[in-house]
Parts: structure tokens; C-alpha cells; sequence
């Protein structure tokens, strides 16, 4: 199939979509909630046929050689399918953002004016081995009064269609149409392509997955989008942390899930505390199976350790700092001040999270007043970045752009506004 047909395919979905978003933007909460409950009783109900979907995908994806992390991502086992319900069922309980009046007031001349939240229209995903964003979107989408345009990519495509399958059953149930969430997959990158010409038919795109997709996305997109961040995630520990504290945050922040944007990826450590500390935590992460990648002084410092015997341990390249790994590596460079953590975090973060460890409050104030990233953690683990951990029910990504929307989107960040403007013939003169 030629391209221009594939476009013009892809535009004609995006029109079914916004004609079936428009009818969804006039939808009661106890209409969109009851929806989003059918499609969580769905997913329960075919938990074991997603199940077995996702293990074909799972079986192809080990064979061509995908690594751990990504193979983890895609993993969507029956525990994953029903978990994920848990998680519309969630995004059914929240308070529905489309009506909320942002701010409002009366001019001199008694026209009354209110800022009120509306749906974006249709929204497209573009993302990768990722089949529980597939549900993750679809809820978010639902309530916040959008429709969905995703493509999914190859890795997970048997997931994907399964999982729309259901959706759109769960959504004809409830009489909506079910082109309210569809996929652009069977297109292949062609899809993905067109999706970003899609301009006038598709209202934003989001990406989410690797650097490369982001990069790519951003790069050559016609349609207006929010980049969400690859993680290059920083730890500092500063010269007042505590080791009780730091060793559990860096291990969970590293090894909890490998594959994600908010698992740490450095480990920046105060000069003051290195000797002692660093031989500790090395010996901790080579435990949990982590090769590090250190400086200079680092290596130096964890050389000595009898555990750096057997494990790895390799001196870091100038192309290490700015590396997301995910994988079981981590980048260990020792810093002289917090003044140099925090101009080497600025300079290599992607701007998704960071954390310090300290006790010193005077260094918590400096460092989350000048670190630039979305978002900021003291004295806890990283990977607490996400919609769900932080109460949205689900996220649509992570952003790491500066727009209206930063850092997990929920459901206010999947929403426009509109200036409604009330008078009684009032004429301006």
C-alpha cells in the first residue's frame, strides 16, 4: 500500500474519532465512569485471552533478542491485564476535570467570564512494547472526555489488538462508539508516519519509549506534541546523607524495574563521605547483579573493595553521563561540592527526576530550588514518578518539557480551556 494511501486511511480513523469524541465530550461523569467500569469488568473477564496474546509477543520478542528491560515492559501476564483494570476502575473514581472552571470574573461593564476545562478532541500515542499503556491511554482518554489514536508498535502488536478487542466490546456495550480508542498498528511505521502528518485531524501526540522515538517524534511531527522524557536519573549523595537511608533508595531505584524512565540511571557521591560509603553501596548493587561505570575517583575507591573482585566494574566514558541505560548499569561519578552535583545533574539530566540524599536542610532547599527536572525527590526513591503512585489513577507519560503540562499527566494535563464569556448586551465601545 502506497503512503499517501495509508494517510489518508489514517486521517478518515482520526475523523470517525473526533465525530464519536464529540458525542463522548457531552457525556455526564456517571456516563463516562459507568463506561470505564464496563471496560475494567472487560479486562477481568478476558484477562487469560490478552494473557495468552501477550506470550506470543513475549515468545517472538525473546527470540529476536530483546533485552530484559524492554522485555519487562512488555510483559502483560493475567496479574498485569487485572491490575490494570484496578487501574480504571481508579481513574473511575476520580473527580472528572472537563467542566472545572480554572478561574472566572465579572469586567466593569458586568460581562461575566469563566475559564473552564474542556477535552483536547483526539489525542495519538505513539509508543513502544508498552502494551499497558494501551489501557492506561484508553481510561485517561475516556474520562477526560478524549478520543484515542495508538500506535503501539510491533513488539506488542497480538497485546495491543487483543486489549482493543475488549475496549471497544466494553465501550459498544455502553453505546459509545468503539472508534473512540482504535490502532493505526496494522499500518506499521507507515501508521506512525502518518500519525504525525495527521495535522487538523489528530490534536496532539504524545510519545512515549526510547530516546530515538521521542527524538524522532519530536523531530519531524506536523501535529502539535508533548515530549515525555527519556530518564537519565540522577541520585546525589550528599556529604550529610545517611547510609541507613541512601543504600535501600539507590538499590530500589536501580534494580526494582530496570526498564522504566524513572529508575536511576548515576549515582553522584559527595568527596567528604566517597571512602567510606562507596565501597558499601558497591558492594550492594554488584550483590543485586549491577555493573557500574566510575570515574576516575570512584574507581579508585571501589577498587579497593574485596567485592570488586568478581564483580563489574568498568571506568566510565565522557559518553556514560548522558546514557539512559535500563539495564542493570549505573553511572557512579564522586563530586567535590553539591554546587558541582547539582551543575553536572543540569547539564546531563533529561529533566525527569532526580533526588538527593541529606540531612542537611539548607542543601535540600539549594538542591530543589535549582535542579531543572520535572520532578524532585529528597531522601526517597525515584522510581515514585508516576501518575499512578502520585493518585492520577494512571499517567499518559512523563513530561519533560516545560508546557502546560510537566512531570506524570493525569487528567487535568489531558485537558484544554475555554473562555465562555457572559453578557446582556454588552457592546464594546
Amino acid at each position: 500500500m502506497e503512503f499517501r494511501e495509508i494517510f489518508e486511511r489514517v486521517c478518515a480513523r482520526a475523523d470517525e474519532a473526533a465525530q464519536a469524541q464529540s458525542a463522548l465530550a457531552r457525556a455526564t461523569t456517571e456516563v463516562k465512569n459507568a463506561a470505564l467500569l464496563a471496560v475494567a469488568d472487560a479486562l477481568d473477564s478476558h484477562a487469560a485471552d490478552i494473557a495468552k496474546a501477550n506470550a506470543a509477543d513475549m515468545l517472538e520478542a525473546k527470540e529476536s533478542g530483546m533485552d530484559a528491560g524492554k522485555l519487562d515492559r512488555l510483559k502483560f501476564d493475567e496479574a498485569r491485564v487485572k491490575a490494570a483494570a484496578g487501574g480504571v476502575r481508579h481513574v473511575a473514581s476520580l473527580p472528572d476535570p472537563v467542566g472545572e472552571v480554572v478561574r472566572g470574573y465579572t469586567l466593569p461593564n458586568g460581562m461575566r467570564l469563566t475559564q473552564t476545562r474542556v477535552p483536547i478532541g483526539v489525542i495519538g500515542m505513539i509508543y513502544e512494547a508498552r502494551p499497558n499503556v494501551t489501557v492506561d491511554v484508553a481510561s485517561l482518554c475516556l474520562k477526560s472526555g478524549n478520543a484515542a489514536m495508538l500506535r503501539g508498535g510491533h513488539a506488542a502488536e497480538r497485546t495491543n489488538a487483543a486489549t482493543l478487542a475488549v475496549i471497544g466490546q466494553a465501550l459498544q456495550s455502553r453505546r459509545f462508539d468503539s472508534t473512540l480508542v482504535q490502532s493505526v498498528d496494522d499500518f506499521g511505521r507507515d501508521g506512525a508516519t502518518a500519525m504525525m502528518e495527521a495535522r487538523g485531524h489528530i490534536d496532539l501526540l504524545v510519545p512515549r519509549g526510547g530516546k530515538g522515538l521521542i527524538q524522532a517524534v519530536v523531530t519531524n511531527s506536523k501535529v502539535p506534541v508533548i515530549e515525555t522524557g527519556a530518564g537519565n536519573v540522577h541520585i546525589y549523595m550528599d556529604c550529610s546523607g545517611d547510609a541507613n537511608k541512601a543504600i535501600p533508595i539507590i538499590l530500589n531505584a536501580k534494580t526494582q524495574r530496570v526498564g522504566v524512565c524513572n529508575a536511576a540511571e548515576k549515582l553522584l557521591v559527595h568527596k567528604d563521605v566517597a571512602g567510606e560509603f562507596l565501597p558499601q553501596v558497591a558492594a550492594a548493587l554488584f550483590e543485586a547483579g549491577v555493573e557500574i561505570h566510575a570515574d576516575e575517583r570512584a574507581y579508585a575507591l571501589i577498587e579497593q573493595s574485596a567485592h570488586a573482585q568478581e564483580a563489574k566494574l568498568v571506568h566510565a566514558t565522557p559518553e556514560d553521563w548522558d546514557t539512559e541505560y535500563l539495564a542493570l548499569t549505573i553511572g557512579v561519578k564522586v563530586v567535590d561540592s553539591l554546587d558541582e552535583a547539582i551543575d553536572h545533574i543540569n547539564a546531563h539530566s533529561t529533566g525527569h527526576t532526580e533526588s538527593i540524599i541529606t540531612e542537611d536542610y539548607s542543601a535540600i532547599e539549594e538542591f530543589t530550588g535549582r535542579i531543572d527536572s520535572a520532578v524532585v525527590m529528597v531522601n526517597a526513591s525515584t522510581r515514585f514518578t508516576d501518575g499512578g503512585v502520585f493518585g492520577f489513577g494512571a499517567e499518559l507519560g512523563i513530561s519533560t518539557q516545560k508546557m502546560h503540562a510537566r512531570g506524570p499527566m493525569g487528567l487535568s494535563e489531558m485537558t484544554t480551556t475555554k473562555w465562555i464569556g457572559y453578557g446582556t448586551g454588552q457592546v464594546r465601545a
